[in-house]
């Protein structure tokens, strides 16, 4: 591996752009057999990836390129859904340039993005229980990742963040904006809110969490923000508390099994029953020998469980919180299990978008987010969140009363740490540090 690239990423603070926010240079320090591209943008409403497949795919490519032959890989791979024909086009033409580059095509199911379920319609090789896709010899990454890593071999920092606003907005719209803008400054673009009263959402209305406050900033990872309003379905679902749905549960779960039916973890092979483990809302067990209530330690929480469950039960809720619950005692994840083969229906039990887009009540929402980079606004601050991924803050090398320039290191990697560095995203003076974060205001405010 040349050391220099792997450099240049970690002090371009990359981060995976579109999930935990996993340090890129720590991902791709090792050799992999494949690189497969996650373009599959499962979750309804957002529009990122697709649209930067279609715009920017010779940069993708050449980043693409470059890390095969950094991780001595035998192919690239981009997988896409069929239906983003724009960018099938653009990277199907561009990529005969390359003779590791190859592309792949999904359908139209959910969730076809998480990186196990990627791996397995790419490769056909199963990940291990509680295991990543670098045990079956691949490394996924994000495709937005893949821009900022071209970036970074042109020395240039992360400093911007694409992100799809969208949902009951004015002018829903894909835009790149500065990290540390704030949600409700996101919304404004998008020309605001068209109801009085709503409530955000941080990413995809499956696996996306309700923002807290508008005021928070944008990070590395931010993918999407959908405003609903309050009293919409989906927001009440996911505002829901967990001692009402395990109540709702132990009177109404029928434990039918059609949340197992669905289960994408389940359908890889992985012993991950939801049904069973509902049980323990109602009887205190599993009710059986085989399963065991670490078994939630498998759950990716994706949500499908919920959008089939004829009592509109939460089973990925009960098991989140049983992972809490273990992990808080210090149990770690026991499942190491290798399935050799998956679920015999499994293919007809892919779960079809617009059926989930229906079930959801968002379809009004699904409209054009076209992409700008062209913002006028100067935003007069940011507040740059010193913990924006996987593993410990960054460390201020900035003091209160300094000036800063886009681009400029503001914080570092503690020793010995996982993290990745952080960069100042606009020009101005540092007029705040916490412990969560450090402000950044324009000379002129």
């Amino acid at each position: 591996m040349e050391e220099n690239f792997i450099d240049l990423i970690k002090e371009a603070g990359i981060i995976g752009a579109g999930g935990a926010g996993f340090p890129t240079h720590v991902k791709l320090n090792t050799k992999a057999e494949y690189i497969i591209v996650n373009g599959a943008e499962c979750e309804p409403l957002l529009k990122v990836d697709q649209q930067l497949m279609a715009q920017k795919s010779d940069e993708i490519l050449i980043a693409l390129d470059k890390i095969v032959l950094e991780t001595g890989a035998k192919k690239g791979i981009i997988a896409l859904k069929k239906k983003y024909k724009n960018a099938v086009e653009n990277l199907d033409k561009d990529s005969n340039k390359y003779e590791k580059l190859e592309l792949f095509t999904l359908d139209n199911f959910y969730p076809a993005g998480d990186e196990q379920i990627t791996v397995y319609e790419v490769l056909k090789r199963i990940v291990p229980e509680g295991g990543i896709p670098l045990n079956v010899g691949v490394i996924v990454i994000n495709v937005e990742t893949l821009l900022n890593v071209y970036n970074a071999m042109h020395k240039i920092s992360v400093t911007d963040k694409y992100l799809t606003v969208t949902g009951a907005v004015k002018n829903p719209i894909t835009i790149k904006v500065p990290i540390g803008i704030s949600v409700a400054d996101a919304i404004e673009l998008a020309g605001g809110a068209i109801v009085d009263k709503f409530k955000v959402i941080d990413g995809g209305p499956m696996m996306g969490k309700i923002v807290e406050d508008i005021h928070q900033p944008i990070k590395k990872n931010t993918k999407g923000l959908i405003v609903l309003p309050e009293n919409h379905s989906l927001i009440l679902s996911k505002s829901k508390k967990i001692e009402r749905m395990l109540k709702q549960a132990r009177a109404a779960c029928c434990h039918c099994s059609l949340c197992t039916d669905v289960c994408p973890r389940n359908l890889l092979g992985h012993k991950l029953s939801p049904d069973k483990l509902m049980r323990l809302a109602s009887y205190n067990s599993t009710c059986e020998s085989n399963s065991k209530i670490t078994d939630a330690f498998l759950c990716s929480e994706c949500g499908l469980c919920e959008q089939v469950c004829i009592m509109g039960l939460q089973p990925w809720k009960l098991n989140k919180f049983l992972k809490g619950q273990l992990s808080g005692n210090g149990i770690k994840n026991p499942n190491n299990n290798v399935p050799k083969e998956t679920k015999p229906f499994r293919e007809y039990r892919k779960f079809p978008v617009n059926k989930l887009k229906a079930r959801l009540g968002i379809e009004k929402y699904d409209v054009d987010a076209p992409l700008t980079e062209q913002i006028k606004k100067e935003f007069k601050a940011v507040v740059i969140a010193r913990s924006q991924h996987i593993g410990a803050p960054v460390e201020p090398i900035v003091n209160v009363g300094d000036q800063v320039t886009k681009g400029q290191l503001i914080g570092e990697i503690p020793d010995n740490k996982l993290g990745a560095k952080i960069h100042a995203s606009i020009n101005g003076i540092v007029k705040n540090i916490t412990d969560k974060s450090i402000l950044i205001c324009r000379a002129d405010n």
